[in-house]
């Protein structure tokens, strides 16, 4: 087996899970605000070589009723530095996952991922309640 073939067939089916994130109750919930959150050391690895992806994660998002607790968080995006994925899945994943545990007004979550071969890769994934409901998404 080539040492690729090895890294996809142990690293590349993991899954990162939500379950390490937890939530608490929204301090002003009447009121809309933004919170920005930022991960610049996130790692994960590149499906293709297993060598290692560098970014940074901006999370900004309008909480509804409640609010991602930050240590989870950290914890989760910690997660990844085993995941084999590429930076569109990640960015997509993150957003997916903390849309599901917070259920926020609105969010986007960015992926500004180092260069690699000469090329940087800025992923941005948003998501707003009010596209739910209108039928968008």
């Amino acid at each position: 087996m080539t040492p690729n073939a090895d890294f996809v067939k142990h690293f590349a089916t993991r899954i990162v899970t939500m379950a390490t994130l937890e939530t608490f109750p929204n301090p002003r919930p009447e009121r809309d605000y933004e919170i920005e959150i930022r991960c610049p050391e996130f790692t994960s690895l590149c499906p293709k070589t297993g060598l290692p992806d560098f970014g940074e994660i901006a999370i900004h998002y309008v909480p509804d009723r409640a609010c991602i607790e930050l240590k989870s968080l950290k914890y989760y995006l910690i997660d990844y530095r085993n995941q084999g994925i590429f930076y569109e899945s990640a960015t997509n994943k993150i957003l997916d996952d903390l849309v599901a545990v917070c259920q926020p007004r609105r969010m986007t979550v960015t992926g500004a991922f180092s260069v690699r071969g000469g090329i940087t890769t800025k992923v941005i994934a948003e998501y707003r309640q009010e596209d739910i409901r209108r039928g968008r998404l």
